[in-house]
């Protein structure tokens, strides 16, 4: 969005979403196993049944493959994830937890070594940023606004939407190559300090300020 009214000629600013990231442990992992996180409400747009894909081809090399899926269940999805690991065998792989509380699902995650999200429409989801936060590396579709919040092969990894066969790859790629793995979660930690509240919040100060200066500007003219 800020793309397109910059190249209209607008005057604009963009102000990200914050996160407290003192509350996010950074757990930078020097191994790589195949457990899998899945952060998201259960809802066609998020294309979670692509998780349960992911899923179903990660374990006939890794066995001991495990997918755990946070989040409320909004339009049936869930069952439809569940009924899907049934018939490919991996419903003893996966874990679903229903919603979570930001602390539980953050406790949840020193279980898990790999952040995947497979939606089909996105903005700047909360839940990636703060996966980020936590050191675990991304695993993306590039959908939305999602190329613009991460970098391909410099604080994530990024494949097309619904590209399962393409998602699958970049995990082994991570579970074999830890020190790259290593350094995509060191960038991307780096990448959230901009989503500290210490600094969205001079952003937002800066804004305001700039409107009262103009706004005051605006009156003396008048006079």
């Amino acid at each position: 969005l800020l793309k397109v009214l910059l190249d209209k000629g607008h005057h604009v600013k963009s102000i990200p979403n914050f996160i407290d990231v003192q509350n996010y442990p950074f757990n930078l992992r020097k191994t790589i196993t195949p457990k899998l996180l899945w952060v998201r409400s259960f809802h066609e747009v998020y294309n979670p049944t692509m998780a349960i894909e992911v899923l179903s081809s990660l374990v006939k090399e890794h066995c001991d493959a495990l997918l755990t899926m946070v989040g409320p269940d909004k339009d049936g999805s869930q069952n439809d994830c569940i009924k899907l690991a049934e018939q490919l065998g991996v419903d003893n792989n996966l874990k679903i937890t229903g919603k979570l509380s930001k602390e539980e699902w953050r406790d949840l995650s020193k279980h898990h070594d790999i952040f995947i999200n497979t939606t089909h429409i996105d903005n700047t989801p909360v839940s990636v940023i703060e996966a980020m936060a936590l050191g675990l590396p991304i695993v993306s579709t590039n959908v939305g606004g999602i190329p613009y919040l991460l970098k391909n092969n410099e604080n994530a990894l990024l494949v097309k939407s619904n590209d399962t066969f393409g998602m699958v790859s970049q995990i082994k790629f991570l579970i074999n190559n830890p020190k790259k793995s290593m350094k995509i979660s060191e960038n991307a930690h780096l990448l959230v300090e901009n989503f500290s509240w210490e600094k969205v919040e001079t952003r937002w100060v800066e804004v305001i300020e700039s409107i009262d200066k103009n706004n005051k500007s605006s009156r003396g003219t008048k006079r």
